[in-house]
């Protein structure tokens, strides 16, 4: 296998993800880099479009970590934007991103990798939509996991429009009419909202309970704050966080949602503000776990049917690469064995970036996978030599951790994960600076 400024590296995917890992090929001084992206533009999920497509962002959509944790380390978004942005706001700072490292200048738009299939010697064959096939020393996959849909499986079938979240895009379509939200995500709450202002009638399903945290929190946002106590053991920073929540929120109950059965660390938080407002003023209507379909009625766990015009499954994505042949590599579903949720102990010449669910944004995680990853390339970082062990570690924490679902088997605490890459980064990392400039292109 290849290593050193000589290798030739493909990555997939020019979304936040690709982006930042094609400029840190770039900073350790890489320039036979290709980055395939199937779009007109940079990036990726953040693409919005009033047409179905890749990506899920719709119409009012924001983000719901905080600018400040949300941004690459090198490269702060403008300090007059929003504690939120807007997906309109966010595309602008990727494009600018690829731009400001000459990143642009190695993506080929418009094409799609259709398969990828590793040579015995360790290289790559990427084949596009058009036929052709190249040849490259690492495969860098950053395809996003928000983009294949998860559909939930209930007996009966419903005769109205039922859709997955991924294809919601406004409210518009759904005016006067009476819609059932099935999910416990943040994408759930937000559609909830957004079409509860012209709907007839908004239901919210939850299998569980989950934590919803207000966008605001002692007049910070909550990620901010919970930064503010990374130096507390955990079990204390847990119980302050846990104790913030009932100040600000009271218990699900009030709100006639079910309570978390699991820590508060334990699951992806639902960060929202506005959903509590609208379950209070009768806007958003809970309801537990559906039972079955019934031809236009939805019959839940507690007895109640009701009719309804639209089902919206809420229901996450499968962890899915098109471009591998069937049974190459499955974590769809289950556990992700593989070494920071970057490197396959199997496949030394193959790295996932933005892999992850933080509890926090992804982004700057992926920043640093992408500065790992590239060191590794170029022969400054070598794997642990108990790789298999500390994946098999991680696995098993992540099972004590955190609840035991496919939403949450990419789950990581954001200080901690950042922490840990920090830590294996070799000393000697080169940052951008004149030369990566002068060089690149």
């Amino acid at each position: 296998m290849k290593r050193g400024l000589d290798a030739r590296v493909c990555v997939i995917g020019a979304g936040p993800s690709g982006i930042t890992a094609a400029k840190h090929l770039l900073q350790v001084g890489l320039r036979n880099i290709v980055v395939y992206d199937a779009n007109d533009q940079v990036g990726g999920n953040w693409i919005y479009s009033p047409d179905p497509g890749h990506s899920s962002v719709y119409e009012t959509a924001h983000i719901i970590s905080s600018r400040r944790l949300s941004q690459y380390h090198d490269y702060p978004m403008p300090d007059d934007w929003p504690d939120y942005p807007s997906h309109r706001l966010l595309l602008q700072y990727f494009q600018s991103y690829a731009e400001h490292f000459g990143v642009t200048d190695y993506i080929r738009f418009n094409t799609r990798v259709t398969a990828a299939a590793k040579q015995p010697d360790e290289t790559w064959r990427i084949t596009l939509d058009d036929g052709t096939t190249e040849t490259f020393d690492y495969l860098l996959v950053a395809n996003g996991h928000h983009w294949d849909p998860r559909w939930p499986d209930y007996p009966g079938q419903f005769s109205g429009e039922y859709m997955h979240s991924h294809f919601y895009r406004t409210h518009l379509p759904f005016k006067d009419k009476r819609v059932l939200i099935i999910g416990g995500g943040n994408s759930a709450c937000d559609i909830a909202v957004d079409i509860s202002r012209h709907a007839a009638f908004v239901g919210l399903s939850w299998r569980r309970g989950y934590y919803v945290v207000p966008k605001i929190l002692f007049g910070q946002p909550p990620d901010i704050v919970n930064a503010r106590l990374q130096w507390l053991p955990a079990w204390l920073r847990q119980r302050l966080n846990y104790l913030a929540w009932r100040i600000a929120v009271g218990s699900n109950q009030a709100y006639g949602l079910p309570e978390p059965d699991h820590p508060i660390t334990s699951s992806h938080p639902i960060i929202n503000s506005v959903l509590l407002h609208h379950l209070r003023h009768g806007e958003v209507h809970p309801r537990p776990d559906v039972k079955c379909f019934d031809g236009s009625q939805v019959v839940f766990t507690d007895g109640r049917a009701e009719e309804y015009d639209v089902v919206i499954a809420a229901t996450g994505y499968k962890v899915s690469f098109p471009f591998f042949e069937t049974g190459f590599l499955n974590f769809d579903g289950g556990e992700v064995p593989l070494y920071l949720l970057v490197f396959h102990p199997d496949h030394p010449s193959l790295a996932f970036i933005g892999l992850v669910q933080p509890q926090g944004c992804i982004w700057p995680l992926a920043d640093t996978q992408g500065q790992l990853v590239a060191n590794y390339i170029v022969g400054d970082y070598d794997w642990p030599a108990d790789i298999r062990d500390r994946i098999k570690r991680d696995l098993e924490r992540r099972r004590q951790r955190y609840v035991r679902s496919p939403r949450h088997a990419l789950e990581v605490d954001y200080h901690e994960y950042q922490n840990r890459l920090w830590r294996e980064l070799p000393k000697n990392a080169p940052q951008w600076g004149k030369l990566n400039q002068s060089q690149r292109g």
